[in-house]
């Protein structure tokens, strides 16, 4: 697959257009972001851990029957994905109150929710992507209702498959956030990544944040964190 022109750099990756007109080339940045990009630093290493991270994650889903852009992983930094229109939607699924959830509605850090609950943000810089509702998608022509429940059906298999890939490895999935998009054809696609960056993921033991948070909040350096995700999903039914 030959690598030709960029396509779109954002906060931590950059997409190549191929030589195959369906097909994206993805390379994963050292860099880490927070607060809407209003915070960034070089984090040597971090490009190939969640390269590596997102690729197991998405070939356990594709495994599992969740539909996805990812094809292959072909280094440690760089992965294929198929080409699809991204949605302008940032699609949150919460399992525990935890981060901004705790804040606007006055709850604990950790308590367990009764059901998982799906939020909507607004992918747009300019408007600090801001949470909306079913009927601003609609009003903004983000996505049909139909479309729109074809996500929150997708949100929610990933919920539940994530959670389970996680509880193999001793970690308690928290709340994730997934990015979707089109196909030519009209399929909604799970796309983007999914790794510590994108997911609270809580040591079940211990509570230990093994995500972003840990640079968010400035409590440890994010790269032996990542690497023990890393080697937990390496070492999954080693025992």
């Amino acid at each position: 697959m030959e690598k030709r022109k960029l396509a779109y750099e954002g906060k931590a990756k950059k997409l190549y257009e191929t030589d195959d007109n369906t097909v994206f080339l993805v390379e994963y940045l050292d860099q880490a972001t927070a607060l809407n990009g209003l915070r960034k630093d070089a984090v040597s290493g971090k490009g190939k851990m969640n390269n590596q991270i997102t690729a197991y994650i998405f070939e356990e889903l594709t495994a599992k029957g969740i539909a996805n852009h990812f094809l292959e992983k072909i280094s440690k930094t760089e992965q294929l994905i198929r080409k699809v229109e991204m949605i302008p939607l940032e699609v949150v699924v919460r399992n525990v109150a935890a981060g901004s959830f705790t804040k606007r509605l006055a709850v604990a850090e950790g308590t367990t929710l009764p059901f998982p609950i799906i939020e909507f943000y607004y992918k747009e810089d300019a408007l600090d992507d801001p949470f909306i509702n079913d009927e601003h998608v609609r009003f903004l022509d983000i996505a049909s209702e139909v479309e729109l429940e074809k996500i929150k059906t997708l949100a929610l298999a990933v919920n539940d498959a994530l959670k389970e890939l996680f509880l193999e490895i001793n970690i308690r999935l928290i709340d994730f956030k997934i990015e979707v998009g089109r196909t030519a054809e009209g399929e909604i696609l799970l796309a983007d990544e999914i790794s510590p960056d994108t997911c609270r993921l809580w040591d079940q033991t211990t509570n230990e944040h093994l995500d972003k948070d840990v640079y968010r909040r400035e409590i440890g350096d994010l790269i032996p964190v990542y690497e023990e995700v890393l080697n937990r999903l390496k070492n999954k039914g080693a025992n």
